[in-house]
């Protein structure tokens, strides 16, 4: 529907009487609003990049570092205005809640594990993005057992999304004195974060609470009391299948803190389990259920013999790997997936 459409459809006095409906209007009208705004914004700085061209012309002056600087913001401000136009789907501007899990082989896969956090919370900071991590496990020697990130923006699920699946890791193992060669995997999973907006109804299961200490490598930083919360609801699904969902987190000072914050990473949990209930087919989420072992990744970085990362949905390729790690071109991955999906869901049959 068009923005005219769509208000016609807000003047009929019985708008209100389906709040669900009336309220997903709204959201829509202001989205398209928003758009038709930053269009206009876009548009001129265009004309402000054109006037400059002719303003040099005309003085004769050298305005080329500062025209290029305009320009190459025009084309920053274009690329991520396209990338939003992919992001469509009910959920995709919620905040994202990311759980990162190292796959077989101990502390190769605990540090690799710890190299993908390190990655999105690079990402995330350049994205303007606010972090907070939720939960986190450390290994023994090195890396993590376990870590959950908290991710919130504009658009920070949509574009997260992207990330669910197992990453495949090759290099040079940093932990082999013989320096050789280590294949490592581990299994990322997004999920959007709901708000007072969905309600999930934690009552029709159980809910089991535990605590624990929530304390770090040890000495001073161990905390003796037991703040750390994990809530274990157990229940039945939408489609009759029963279920067993956890959330933990560590990161509050207050028990109580803990367990609000788990309860609403256990309710996102499970509303997420919905949702691929009810869009399991169009979402393709069989990738989120494959094991962490050869076959089944998404994406690969190779650091030796050669470097490139190697997005396998999407076969987008980037020989700048340490680049990808540190967050800086990790776009590109993330919108030749977008790219993808649009693609397949507009040549699915109706």
């Amino acid at each position: 529907m068009t923005v005219k459409e769509l208000n016609q459809e807000r003047m009929d006095p019985g708008f209100w009487d389906d709040p669900d409906r009336a309220r997903e209007i709204e959201k829509r009208i202001a989205r398209n609003e928003e758009w038709i705004e930053a269009w206009e914004e876009v548009k001129q700085q265009a004309e402000d990049i054109e006037t400059l061209q002719l303003l040099a012309e005309e003085e004769g002056e050298d305005m080329g570092a500062e025209i290029a600087a305009e320009a190459r913001a025009l084309e920053k401000r274009l690329d991520r205005l396209e990338l939003e136009s992919l992001l469509d789907e009910p959920d995709d501007a919620r905040d994202a809640i990311l759980e990162i899990n190292p796959g077989a082989g101990g502390t190769e896969s605990q540090d690799w594990a710890d190299m993908l956090l390190r990655m999105y919370m690079r990402w995330a900071e350049a994205q303007g993005y606010e972090t907070e991590l939720l939960h986190q496990q450390p290994g023994e020697e090195a890396g993590i057992k376990s870590a959950t990130l908290n991710v919130r923006g504009e658009y920070a699920y949509g574009r997260l999304k992207s990330e669910t699946g197992v990453h495949r890791l090759v290099r040079i193992s940093p932990f082999d004195a013989d320096s050789r060669r280590h294949t490592s995997f581990a299994s990322v999973f997004a999920y959007p974060e709901v708000d007072d907006s969905i309600g999930v109804d934690l009552s029709e299961g159980e809910v089991e609470l535990q605590t624990f200490r929530s304390g770090g490598k040890g000495g001073q930083h161990v905390n003796k009391v037991e703040t750390g919360v994990r809530l274990i609801w157990t229940g039945t699904l939408s489609n009759g299948e029963e279920t067993t969902v956890r959330a933990a987190c560590t990161q509050e000072r207050s028990q109580h803190q803990n367990r609000r914050r788990a309860r609403q990473m256990l309710q996102s949990r499970i509303y997420q389990a919905e949702r691929e209930i009810q869009q399991r087919e169009k979402e393709r989420l069989e990738n989120q259920k494959k094991s962490i072992e050869w076959g089944s990744q998404i994406r690969s970085y190779v650091l030796h013999p050669y470097t490139m990362v190697n997005d396998h949905r999407t076969e987008t390729k980037i020989e700048d790997a340490e680049a990808v790690l540190d967050g800086e071109k990790l776009d590109p991955l993330i919108k030749a997936y977008l790219l993808h999906g649009k693609k397949d869901r507009d040549t699915s049959p109706v």
